[in-house]
């Protein structure tokens, strides 16, 4: 079996521009001879700013857009072969933005039990994977609510949950915390990671925001359609000039520790976690400034860590 659950290979899209009467003034190309790929039980995130082409390459891998040139491989399947897209969709489920345009059902159970249905499955092992996709994502005590009772972070993990049901192997998520709080961003973000780690379902995330990146296997960063840059959390949040040039920054975690390297403290490179960064500073007592003198933690050093400790 090919270890790659997702093979996207040189892909191209393009898009025909209309005039205000609809007419076609001329083509945009989305993406340019992008490739990605994604093991099983990969979680694998795509960076870029607004416009880089990352929600477009998301679309591709769902088959809900399909490439101008170049191939996209889904456990195996073609999305070009119109006979696998059902296929293929079961396999990779997708979230979006907004989960209200996800939620169909009145009450939270029978919302996550319609892709099922949908596929045919029987009633029995309908009820069991509702039940255990809702306890997966941490909702079953709402499993009789309303959604329209819920938080916007309790409805997108409703929105998980129903495509956890239908038993997917990948699932793309498209921004799932856009239009969320803070809060509501970390419940879903918890939710992947436990999906990843303990049902071993490869994620591939889209985001902008730099914190969420941070638990990846590996990251990949889009502009203006390109894939420009590849790596681990650590080999990509330690070039923080290079990220800059397209429009993105570091997790404020790291800011913060190169701050203080910066200062004079004998930091390593690649802090990602607020944990890592007290584990770094528990260890220090003082450290030597560049000219020889010597620097001890400052008050507000001792303030910080004491703040991430918390």
């Amino acid at each position: 079996m090919d270890e790659r659950i997702v093979d996207i290979d040189q892909i191209t899209y393009e898009y025909n521009r209309l005039d205000e009467e609809g007419n076609v003034e001329g083509t945009t190309k989305a993406l340019k001879g992008v490739s990605v790929s994604a093991k099983r039980g990969e979680f694998i995130t795509i960076l870029g700013a607004n416009g880089s082409g990352k929600s477009t390459l998301a679309k591709h891998i769902n088959a809900l857009l399909f490439p101008t040139e170049g191939t996209v491989t889904v456990d195996g399947n073609n999305t070009a072969d119109e006979d696998k897209i059902l296929e293929i969709r079961q396999c990779a489920g997708m979230i979006f933005q907004n989960p209200d345009n996800q939620i169909i059902g009145s009450i939270v159970e029978e919302d996550v039990a319609f892709g099922p249905e949908n596929m045919g499955v029987e009633s029995k092992e309908i009820r069991d994977r509702v039940d255990e996709s809702l306890k997966a994502v941490g909702m079953y005590e709402f499993r009789e609510a309303s959604p329209n009772k819920l938080s916007g972070g309790q409805k997108q993990r409703v929105s998980i949950a129903g495509v956890l049901a239908m038993h997917p192997k990948c699932i793309i998520m498209d921004e799932p915390t856009a239009m969320l709080d803070p809060q509501g961003r970390r419940e879903v973000i918890r939710a992947a990671r436990a999906l990843n780690d303990v049902e071993g379902i490869t994620i591939i995330l889209i985001t902008h925001y730099m914190e969420e990146a941070v638990y990846s296997d590996r990251i990949y960063v889009m502009d203006s359609g390109n894939v420009v840059m590849e790596g681990s959390p650590k080999e990509i949040f330690s070039k923080p000039e290079e990220l800059k040039k397209h429009r993105l920054t570091i997790p404020q975690v790291t800011q913060v520790a190169i701050a203080l390297k910066e200062a004079g403290l004998n930091l390593p490179d690649g802090i990602l976690s607020r944990k890592e960064l007290v584990a770094e500073l528990m260890k220090l007592k003082e450290c030597r400034h560049p000219d020889g003198l010597k620097i001890r933690l400052t008050d507000k050093v001792r303030e910080t860590r004491n703040e991430l400790r918390d």
